[in-house]
């Protein structure tokens, strides 16, 4: 087995389309910026990649909304973005733009490589086309109803309602998002990466090979796309925005977004590394790409696929992708504005970086979905930080000026070795627990150090000790303990703490060992507590955003009209849910048995998320019963519940004031 000799580390890039909020710091940022800072203390040679994606549909239809050119969408929230982060702590060897040339021509040069290789499918296709816009239609520009759990406003590439990874031929009714038409078939000439192909030859083989490296997670949705078995996908796209393809042929098309923006990761290692080779075809160098579940697929099967394709470029060792970070006990949405800004965040708390950063480690996402409350936020600050951390670096520094004019006193012959001995043992638990990428557990164990120096500092009591018979030797002996352990701590904190680390190691000024004779500064406060008013009007701030979404809701437009006649093709009745249960490995599907009178039906519903199987047994629902069936997950459904959706996406049952009987006709 090679030797790592440096570390290749990756941050996901986000996507120019908004600036950051705390679901993107805890999905990816922090825990990037944590491996990175350790790695780089321990001496390792790092190189931290990372920059904004500025292609693809959903920019075009912002800058379309707002009347602007896609660049300028991209141009401003570049610098929104790039600005938080620098603010915020966070430093990467590059930050760069998937707009730039040296982007553009990274891509290119890659797609050309696999082209003249003979990798890609060159097919002819019949695409979806808006006639009014005369333009062939992305997968983001087309929005139907998902095929897996029905809901109604799956765009092309994905369902955001199941998760699952679509095409635009999948969806059912589709319209073009630009003019609400329902778009042709046309045809259209574009390259396919053959992922079926490179599954047999390649895929399954080396997936197999992470299921004991990478997280339980990570590798169960790999694995799940590999089961259900993968077909070969488009790398190119009829836009005018986006990489252009550089083939004679290709006038017109760009390269996909997903083939173009993980390129972007060597795109930013070329444009600082003059040897960028090193970086990515030594394979001495290790990749670690961070980033958040739902780009899971796209970093463990289409990128790889495309690096072995290509046949000059390392594979990624590690993939620690992150759940979702929920707000409040509700999911983040940027459209709904239930967000936590990160900008804001800083101009709200200033100089209270580290607060975010421990609260966010504390609660990080690293195998399941969690939350981030404005008061949970508060009672660690003030109980944690404070009260412990705080509170026991202060009272060490105080005492040591008041019993030892400031000095370090000497070390002892009657050292508390217990003390260091555990210090030192948490220590390099902190640094498995974070090459393991488990970041909580990290952050815990660099606690129980501040815990332990707190405990033995409050069990000597040199303010006792002093009035002893040998009370300044016993006090000189404690501080030497104390402040050896607060250094301890400062060393371990620079990746979760960073500027707390900074200002301990300020005050005991030493950047290394503590040395007895020399001076140490006044102590300053590490910590403010967080008062009730600056969370009440965090609070205030998410019930105005979620106000003024209510009074403005972003409902979708009316459907095209038709006539009584289709009207009346639909046959709508009374129906009484009878059974209930979830459908496997569908976390969003629930499969029904549905009484409508005449027979008994299965009915599959994209609702497990609104509701449990078990307090939906006896509800009455309005059913359409003439629908086509369809299969989902290898079940057929025969019919659809009808659901009211509010904005806010939550669920009712469209059903009678009264208990009514099955198999009643709706009109």
């Amino acid at each position: 087995m090679t030797q790592v000799k440096r570390h290749l580390v990756t941050c996901a890039l986000p996507y120019a389309n908004g600036p950051l909020h705390i679901g993107h710091i805890a999905g990816c940022f922090l825990p990037s910026d944590i491996y990175v800072r350790h790695l780089k203390s321990k001496g390792e040679e790092v190189l931290f990649v990372c920059g904004t994606d500025e292609h693809g549909v959903p920019i075009t239809l912002k800058a379309k909304k707002e009347g602007v050119s896609p660049q300028e969408i991209v141009n401003r929230n570049y610098e929104v973005i790039k600005d938080s982060l620098t603010k915020w702590g966070i430093h990467f060897d590059n930050f760069s733009r998937t707009s730039r040339p040296i982007h553009h021509q990274t891509s290119q040069d890659f797609f050309t490589v696999l082209y003249d290789k003979g990798v890609f499918l060159e097919e002819v296709t019949e695409q979806f086309y808006d006639k009014e816009a005369n333009q062939f239609l992305a997968d983001r520009y087309i929005i139907g109803e998902c095929p897996s759990c029905g809901f109604d406003s799956a765009y092309g590439d994905q369902c955001e309602n199941c998760g699952r990874t679509l095409s635009p031929s999948e969806l059912i009714n589709p319209k073009s998002s630009l003019t609400g038409n329902q778009p042709i078939k046309k045809a259209t000439k574009n390259w396919f990466l053959p992922l079926d192909k490179l599954q047999t030859e390649f895929l399954n083989d080396w997936v197999a090979t992470k299921k004991d490296v990478w997280k339980s997670h990570v590798y169960g949705q790999c694995n799940s796309w590999l089961t259900d078995g993968l077909q070969p996908r488009a790398m190119t796209r009829d836009l005018d925005w986006g990489v252009p393809v550089p083939l004679k042929e290709g006038k017109g098309k760009v390269l996909y977004v997903w083939f173009d923006a993980p390129i972007g990761y060597i795109s930013a290692t070329k444009e600082i590394e003059t040897d960028w080779k090193k970086w990515w075809q030594d394979d001495s160098t290790e990749l670690v790409h961070f980033l958040g579940k739902d780009n899971i697929v796209f970093h463990t099967i289409i990128f790889p696929s495309m690096l072995h394709a290509h046949g000059d470029f390392n594979l990624p060792t590690y993939v620690p992708a992150n759940e979702f970070l929920n707000l409040e006990g509700d999911k983040l949405s940027t459209s709904r504005n239930h967000a936590v800004w990160l900008h804001e965040y800083l101009e709200d708390f200033p100089g209270k970086s580290d607060e975010l950063r421990y609260v966010l480690t504390a609660i990080m996402p690293e195998t399941k979905d969690s939350d981030f409350s404005w008061k949970d936020f508060q009672a660690r600050v003030n109980n944690e930080l404070v009260a412990i951390l705080g509170n026991w670096v202060n009272r060490v520094m105080v005492l040591t000026h008041k019993y030892c004019d400031g000095i370090v006193p000497p070390n002892s012959d009657h050292v508390d070795y217990n003390q260091l001995e555990e210090a030192e043992a948490l220590v390099r638990q902190v640094d498995e627990s974070i090459l393991k990428f488990k970041f909580r557990d990290g952050q815990n164990h660099l606690m129980n150090i501040a815990r332990l120096g707190n405990k033995y500092f409050q069990d000597a009591a040199p303010w006792h000790a002093i009035k002893e018979d040998d009370g300044q030797q016993r006090v000189e002996q404690i501080l030497n303990v104390s402040l050896r352990l607060v250094q301890k701590f400062a060393a371990a904190a620079e990746a979760f703490l960073p500027g707390t680390s900074a200002k301990i190691k300020d005050m005991l000024q030493t950047g290394g060992e503590l040395m007895a004779g020399k001076p140490v500064t006044k102590p300053v406060l590490l910590f403010d507590k967080i008062e009730d008013e600056a969370i009440e009007a965090q609070l205030d701030k998410l019930a105005k955003q979620a106000s003024d979404n209510k009074q403005q809701p972003d409902l979708e437009p009316i459907k095209d009209t038709i006539t009584f006649d289709d009207f009346v093709k639909l046959d709508l009745r009374i129906g009484t849910i009878k059974e209930a249960s979830k459908v496997k490995k569908a976390d969003k599907l629930l499969q029904l048995s549905v009484d409508i009178g005449l027979e008994t039906r299965t009915i599959l519903s994209g609702i497990a998320e609104h509701f449990a199987p078990e307090e939906l047994v006896g509800k009455q629902a309005v059913v359409v019963c003439n629908l086509a069936p369809r299969k989902m997950r290898g079940v057929e459904s025969n019919g659809m519940l009808l659901m009211a959706e509010n904005t806010e996406g939550k669920l009712v049952f469209v059903q009678p004031e009264t208990e009514f009987p099955e198999g009643s006709i709706v009109r």
